[in-house]
């Protein structure tokens, strides 16, 4: 069964023409058809899949250098622009957009000679926690498809853990890549602000949000950030150079456990993540708690910002260029941009108007300024715990995975599952969610925080932990 081959077993096989890629996207195809109507992962098929891969084999045994990603499958959340491929953020509002240009982070895995396999399901625009709040329906946790899989890149991880893909893109605004890594037991990673490219991602909140990558192993989630990282011309926030990264390197690491991530946590996931930080010690970390007292501004300082970028970002949306209808004929002007508007979804609309109200005036300085002031606080307390450790561990999330419906209905216990992750996207460094281990079945993930630029060295510490720790496996689909 080739599509459980992960992506460093695939690219060494079809660069080394073991193994035919037409034949092993053919194979990822099938499966994609199987556990599709189980998990929901998948808003669009790549149709050409089998034919690019076709080509790739001709490349390869022409003698063309294969890449990286060699036939490799890869799955794109649907907020990444793929020419060709419609792109609809999960909203009615661009149910039949075909971006007619790659995102940046698209072009180079196929430059690395990666196959697009199809486009994956999220909230609408990247807003939520759970993968509910898509047009297309919810995306269901492959270990338990009775659950939520995370978000709002839940398709991103539920694809990768349902074996319908090796590796997979998503995008990461306060946990989104995180989040659903730990509910799915993947490894997800969201990078350094400006390490990786946004050209081509529909944004959210542009100061918070970064695309990464999601895999069955550190390994692969380094080669593919090896691969789309870099500068861009595209975007003037990308930082200079094109970096590379190894699997991991065993070494002594300081490692501090953040009291204020496990405070409040399950006790299942608390006995878990010290479980997890004790195997690092027993590998030769140094290993002690430690405090991040400007946790408690992270939960409200984190949506205040995103919700204010969201109005500004989504005002675009006025239906003129794109959308579900773009005639305005017939409307009077004010009635015309409510129904155009009309096709936001509930939760979308929610942090819309919250946003516009934040960034009112008579509230900016009270509500924005403020939240700008405490991300200012958290990042400064993270530099200063980053001169005396290498890393920062906790759970990525507080809870195990819950039941889909369980939370839709109260948008702030939605919100709170966040208070773990949203710390990293505030302070722009680095974050990554490896599988630690179970809980009556459901999974739990070990969060390591580096300092910027530092992806390096949270490889050596996640790649430490996920061959000494052995938490592998599938899903029964």
């Amino acid at each position: 069964m080739l599509y459980k081959l992960d992506a460093a077993s695939v690219a060494k096989k079809v660069a080394g023409r073991e193994l035919s890629s037409e034949e092993y996207i053919h194979q990822v195809l099938e499966r994609i058809e199987k556990v599709e109507p189980k998990v929901n992962a998948f808003i669009t098929v790549n149709k050409k899949a089998v034919e690019q891969a076709r080509a790739l084999d001709r490349e390869i045994r022409d003698g063309k250098p294969a890449g990286p990603l060699a036939g490799v499958a890869v799955a794109v959340k649907d907020n990444i622009s793929t020419k060709g491929i419609r792109t609809t953020c999960a909203s009615r509002m661009l149910d039949d957009y075909v971006p007619p240009y790659d995102a940046t982070v698209v072009r180079r895995l196929q430059d690395a000679g990666a196959i697009i396999v199809g486009k994956v399901n999220l909230d609408e625009f990247a807003m939520g926690s759970t993968t509910e709040f898509s047009r297309h329906g919810p995306t269901r946790n492959p270990w338990d498809i009775s659950r939520v899989p995370g978000g709002s890149s839940g398709g991103s991880a539920a694809s990768v853990a349902a074996l319908e893909c090796a590796v997979s893109l998503g995008s990461d605004t306060g946990g989104s890549v995180r989040c659903p890594a730990s509910f799915c037991s993947v490894v997800g990673l969201k990078p350094t602000y400006g390490l990786v490219s946004r050209f081509g991602l529909v944004s959210y909140a542009n100061s918070l949000e970064q695309v990464g990558p999601a895999g069955r192993t550190v390994a692969d989630v380094a080669t593919v950030l090896g691969v789309i990282a870099g500068f861009d011309e595209h975007d003037n926030t990308t930082a200079a150079g094109r970096p590379s990264y190894s699997a991991y390197k065993k070494r002594p690491l300081r490692v501090g456990l953040v009291k204020e991530f496990i405070e409040g946590a399950d006790e299942q996931v608390v006995k878990i993540i010290r479980g997890a930080v004790d195997t690092l010690a027993k590998e030769g970390c140094a290993c002690e708690e430690t405090s991040l007292p400007s946790v408690k501004y992270a939960l409200a300082s984190y949506y205040t910002i995103a919700m204010a970028e969201a109005s500004s970002n989504l005002s675009r949306y006025d239906n003129m260029r794109y959308g579900f209808e773009s005639s305005p004929e017939g409307y009077e002007w004010n009635s015309y941009f409510s129904h155009a508007r009309g096709n936001f979804g509930e939760e979308v609309k929610r942090r819309i108007i919250t946003g516009s109200y934040v960034l009112s005036s008579g509230y900016y300085g009270k509500y924005y300024l403020k939240a700008q002031q405490a991300r200012s606080i958290i990042r400064k307390e993270l530099k200063s715990l980053f001169k005396k450790y290498d890393v920062l561990a906790g759970p990525t999330m507080p809870i195990l995975p819950f039941k889909i419906g369980e939370k839709i209905d109260d948008p702030l216990k939605m919100y709170l599952v966040d208070v773990d992750t949203v710390v990293a996207n505030l302070a722009g460094v680095p974050a990554i969610s490896v599988p630690a281990g179970f809980a009556g079945g459901l999974p739990v993930g070990l969060q390591l925080m580096a300092d910027e630029f530092c992806e390096q060295t949270l490889f050596d510490a996640a790649g430490m932990f996920e061959q000494a720790a052995g938490v592998r496996g599938s899903p029964d689909l």
